[in-house]
């Protein structure tokens, strides 16, 4: 038998000597040429792999925690109403309250006393709902104003994450924007839907008419979401016609992922104009590609992130991901007005420029819109 011990220091030292040296070891490595830079769209998909990664494991992580943390909540099936007329708001406002009141009681009863106090304080005597559904993340489209008699009505779109819960936030808006057309004076060059001078009869309706996506979502960054959306908004827009009637001017106003929805919706619809403002994108790439007669506004504060949204759109897995062209950009076409310094929660702030210009717009005084 052979016994083998460990190499001594100097049979190392042999070794090393006897051993010729690798001449691909010895050879220099040449120098690399640079790396082209990235291109726009492959630096969106690099940045939206993040995105997408990031948003899959909140949701893998923060939807399961969540959901176990709370129970979908009991809520009864809305009211069921004809299409609304000048003859029936009355009683569609009441029946909708009636309906809220309910969702209070069951949301207490289960334990979520935050879904039921906002329940209850939509079931108040002075809110008039069209529609109200407290299942799920709900549904709500509430009037503010004289809709029976108005001749000039702005419907807002919300963008994501605006739930019953939050809903509060989507209101003040609509709130900010009837208060700021009441306070103006219309005598210069308004006119009323016969055509007469007198001061217009304004309405706002805050239209949370589809369930909108998370900001933390994979769904926030597609046209899934505002593809359900639409049929439901067109076949809003019919109704208030049915309402109003057809001389009304008629102004959607949307707001970030609520711009998709309007682009999807957009084709054939029945409105004067159509604002948008901190869009991501509509999913077209111009105004013509939108197929819609009414007028197209844009509009993106100073401050607002949005403006480092890359405007591409990419198939990934079968699904297109982003929204194409930047709504503010010269090449899109649309009417851009001032925002002011505002960032992305701002458009409807009290006192802000892009509000007053916004109420311009609904009142059709396009000549004292501020332009960018």
């Amino acid at each position: 038998m052979e016994l083998r011990g460990k190499p001594t220091a100097a049979g190392r030292a042999k070794a090393a000597r006897t051993t010729p040296p690798d001449p691909a070891l010895e050879r220099p490595i040449p120098p690399q040429p640079p790396k082209p830079p990235l291109t726009p769209r492959a630096r969106f998909l690099r940045r939206l792999g993040r995105t997408l990664l990031a948003a899959l494991v909140t949701a893998a992580v923060v939807v399961p925690v969540s959901a176990a943390a709370r129970p979908r909540i009991p809520a009864p099936a809305p009211a069921a109403l004809a299409p609304p007329t000048t003859a029936t708001l009355d009683k569609a406002y009441t029946a909708n309250r009636a309906n809220a009141e309910e969702a209070s009681r069951m949301a207490a009863a289960h334990g979520d006393r935050t879904r039921a106090a906002a329940d209850h304080a939509m079931a108040a005597p002075s809110r008039h709902f069209l529609t109200f559904d407290g299942r799920g993340q709900g549904l709500a489209v509430e009037v503010l104003g004289d809709l029976a008699h108005a001749d000039r009505v702005a419907v807002l779109v919300p963008g994501s994450d605006t739930t019953l819960e939050t809903y509060g936030r989507f209101r003040a808006g609509a709130a900010a924007l009837q208060d700021h057309l009441d306070s103006l004076d219309h005598h210069h060059g308004a006119h009323g839907a016969h055509g007469s001078t007198s001061r217009p009869h304004t309405a706002v309706v805050a239209w949370l008419g589809y369930e909108t996506p998370g900001t933390v979502s994979t769904t926030v960054l597609t046209t899934g979401r505002a593809e359900d959306a639409a049929p439901p908004l067109k076949r809003f827009i019919r109704e208030l016609r049915g309402v109003v009637g057809e001389k009304a001017h008629v102004s959607l106003l949307c707001h970030s992922y609520g711009t998709v929805v309007c682009g999807r919706a957009a084709r054939g619809l029945d409105v004067d104009d159509i604002a948008l403002v901190g869009s991501p994108g509509t999913g077209a790439d111009s105004v013509s590609a939108l197929r819609t007669s009414a007028r197209i506004w844009a509009a993106r504060g100073a401050d607002d992130w949005i403006v480092n949204v890359p405007h591409v759109h990419a198939d990934l897995f079968g699904t297109t991901v982003g929204f194409g062209a930047d709504p503010v950009s010269p090449a899109f076409g649309a009417r851009v007005f001032a925002a002011g310094t505002g960032g992305h929660s701002d458009y409807f702030k009290p006192g802000s420029v892009s509000l007053d210009n916004l109420a311009r717009i609904v009142l059709g005084d396009t000549s004292e819109v501020t332009r960018a």
